[in-house]
């Protein structure tokens, strides 16, 4: 091992204490996330340079990988319980039945139409930037990608829409919490709503038992709700390692190449952002406020490109700095994660698609075209997996519907990371958008229900 190595971790190592220091400081998550975010950005860019000097920087990363994956680890042990209890509480809590499916239509129709605006939005702005999949050079990884992708296309496109909503039934709970199909979240909550419905129905027919299986509700969901606390202070320290290990490997060559279709990326995604506040704004709420608010939670998103494993610091920032009620905070979080996501499932495919179609001398504007290229997007929304990878498995099913190829999502390998990250950060923040919006349209009525 050499000794340039270990001072490099040693320093990493120490660069830790000043940033607790910050964080206990704070009363707010925000700050200390934020520079956890900034010495990431600092020694990812010192480890660059490192190796060019020959140090063994791989070593190092092994161990600042022991603190980022070890946090996004413990983050994903807590989504299912989480989804599990979390949504149990809000069907419980929430007796009026009519109360939850108010909540849950008013989540997916905000997420659904945002996702459609997204895609829209995805289409302009590759044709306002030219975007095409002429001319982009296919390197040894994006060969043995279009390989990985043409195998798993297989399995997508013989799913038909039918086929895809009924695998958000689960056959094996079990199987399902241990997060093993791309649609397990939303089986989980499609389970516990069955479960709080039939706790519902024990407590009309006998009060006592349905007053016990509340009580036990309400334990199980105070003690998941302590955990995610614990582990939601680890945050800033996460943050850290996982932007570092992200600076440290990204491949600047490989971004000024696709700069153009990089550049796009960020742009639409920024005008979905704008979108989102002013969809706020017209309901009467501060945008200011609602992103100063959700900050740590888009900043986590970011460094981790993990919608799933948000979810626990997605619902603690909405019932606890946005107000919203835990039944709407539970069921935007946990849709969210898997349906109308406006970035991977709304963005990206709109743009690859456009990629696509124009070398083929297709009209993207035109109106039969581009409305059912939307409507394929919304659709093939729902079970989009909230974990890296997921945009490309909409894009899977996107394309081959549109009779568009998929090659394109392989040659962009390169800069996927990068701009996975802006497209989670966009995910989670129309899944907290659709909760604060679900709040001020039925907030009342909900506190009424839960109060009964």
């Amino acid at each position: 091992m050499q000794l340039s190595a270990f001072l490099l971790l040693a320093f990493y190592l120490f660069l830790l204490w000043p940033l607790a220091r910050w964080h206990h400081s704070r009363n707010s998550l925000a700050p200390a996330v934020f520079a956890g975010l900034l010495l990431g950005v600092l020694l990812g860019g010192l480890m660059h340079l490192a190796e060019g000097w020959g140090v063994n920087t791989p070593w190092v990363l092994d161990w600042v990988g022991l603190i980022g994956n070890g946090y996004v680890n413990l983050l994903h042990l807590l989504v299912m319980p989480l989804v599990l209890i979390s949504i149990l509480a809000a069907v419980v809590k929430v007796s009026n039945t009519a109360s939850l499916g108010k909540i849950s239509g008013s989540v997916l129709v905000v997420l659904l139409g945002t996702t459609a605006i997204a895609a829209f939005i995805g289409v302009v702005i590759a044709h306002l930037f030219g975007l095409t999949a002429e001319g982009l050079v296919e390197g040894s990884r994006e060969a043995a990608r279009v390989d990985v992708l043409n195998e798993r296309m297989g399995r997508v496109t013989d799913l038909s829409i039918p086929e895809i909503l009924t695998s958000f039934i689960s056959r094996n709970i079990f199987a399902d919490l241990a997060g093993q199909r791309d649609t397990s979240v939303i089986a989980v909550v499609i389970f516990a709503v069955l479960m709080g419905l039939a706790a519902l129905a024990v407590r009309r027919e006998n009060p006592e038992q349905g007053a016990a299986i509340e009580r036990f509700v309400t334990v199980a969901q105070a003690w998941i709700m302590k955990l995610v606390r614990l582990i939601m202070a680890f945050t800033p320290y996460g943050v850290m390692a996982l932007v570092t290990a992200l600076v440290a490997k990204s491949s600047w060559t490989d971004i000024f190449n696709l700069f153009n279709f990089v550049l796009a990326s960020f742009v639409a995604i920024a005008l979905m952002f704008v979108v989102h506040a002013l969809l706020l704004m017209i309901n009467g709420i501060s945008p200011l406020h609602y992103f100063a608010t959700v900050l740590p939670v888009l900043v986590f998103a970011f460094s981790s490109r993990s919608s799933a494993a948000t979810i626990p610091l997605n619902v603690e920032t909405q019932i606890d700095k946005l107000g919203n009620s835990p039944a709407i905070a539970n069921f935007s979080a946990s849709f969210g994660a898997t349906i109308g996501q406006n970035g991977c499932a709304g963005i990206y495919p709109a743009m690859l698609a456009v990629m696509v179609a124009v070398p083929m001398g297709i009209n993207v504007f035109d109106p039969v075209w581009l409305t059912s290229l939307i409507a394929v997007i919304v659709i093939s929304s729902f079970g989009i997996a909230g974990v890296g990878g997921g945009a490309t498995f909409a894009a899977l099913v996107v394309l081959p519907t549109m009779g568009l190829p998929v090659q394109i999502a392989a040659l962009l390998i390169s800069v996927e990371p990068l701009i996975d990250m802006a497209r989670t950060a966009l995910n989670v923040n129309g899944a907290m958008t659709a909760g604060t919006l679900t709040q001020r349209w039925l907030g009342p009525s909900v506190e009424v229900a839960e109060a009964r």
